[in-house]
């Protein structure tokens, strides 16, 4: 590793597990000092563990992001106590896809979607960013999602969020960018769950027929592109969504490929 994010710290939700965790564990071996939060303590505290394994910081901050604001905020206030009032990095990754339709969705399912995908990156961004131009600016790194730009028969709701998500990544580039916060997305494509045994069929590997990789990612992929954007590397890069999918929207599906 190169130590890019050596003596930043960083916040990722929703880092118990797959994308989250893979994000955390890459960012602590670059360096930083990584809270991980999530839901579950057993697997937050795993996550942390191996992280200290391997030579790096990181502590579990328990958090359910219920999409209030009271929720986002204890959780930006219990992390900001960890790490001594300093916060680098923030990843809005924390997220849920309930399945259904349009027609099979209820008002409960709803609020709750756009609660977890929507408005707890929105409070958590509400809460984090003061501390970061107190401190002389840093990173948001939200998560969007392919299927916000190439309609799907099902998962109206969540590729809604999504298109949200990415909304609000363009939106608060322009309104933090005087305060010299980056604000960008990855967009990631079909991704195989990394606990997911070899042996079992996955079957979102068939959205990934005909396009240029041919098969769904590892959640490292998208690790990798998050730590770009939270680098110096990408000191000119603002109000960018950079998709991370196989070739899934920039390239023409072939039928039968």
């Amino acid at each position: 590793m190169s130590n890019r994010l050596e003596g930043r710290t960083a916040l990722v939700t929703g880092s118990t597990s797959n994308i989250g965790r893979s994000v955390a564990r890459v960012f602590a071996a670059e360096g930083a000092h990584v809270i991980v939060s999530g839901r579950d303590e057993a697997r937050g505290e795993s996550v942390v563990a191996a992280i200290r394994a391997d030579g790096g910081r990181a502590d579990f901050v328990l958090a359910d992001l219920d999409g209030s604001a009271q929720a986002s905020h204890a959780l930006a206030g219990d992390a900001l106590t960890v790490l001594g009032g300093r916060l680098d990095i923030l990843v809005n990754n924390a997220g849920i896809y309930p399945p259904g339709t349009t027609l099979t969705t209820d008002d409960e399912t709803f609020d709750r979607v756009y609660g977890v995908n929507v408005k707890a990156a929105f409070f958590l961004t509400q809460a984090i960013a003061p501390v970061m131009a107190a401190h002389g600016g840093g990173s948001i790194i939200n998560l969007g999602s392919w299927v916000a730009r190439l309609g799907l028969p099902a998962g109206a709701l969540y590729a809604s969020t999504k298109g949200a998500v990415e909304t609000l990544t363009r939106a608060w580039s322009a309104e933090f960018a005087a305060q010299d916060i980056r604000v960008n997305a990855v967009s990631p494509g079909v991704i195989r769950p990394p606990d997911l045994a070899t042996e079992h069929e996955f079957p979102g590997e068939t959205l990934m027929l005909g396009t240029p990789a041919g098969r769904a990612g590892h959640p490292d992929a998208i690790a990798s592109a998050a730590l770009y954007l939270a680098s110096d590397d990408a000191a000119f890069v603002h109000g960018t969504v950079i998709d991370v999918d196989g070739g899934r929207l920039g390239v023409a599906v072939v039928a039968g490929a």
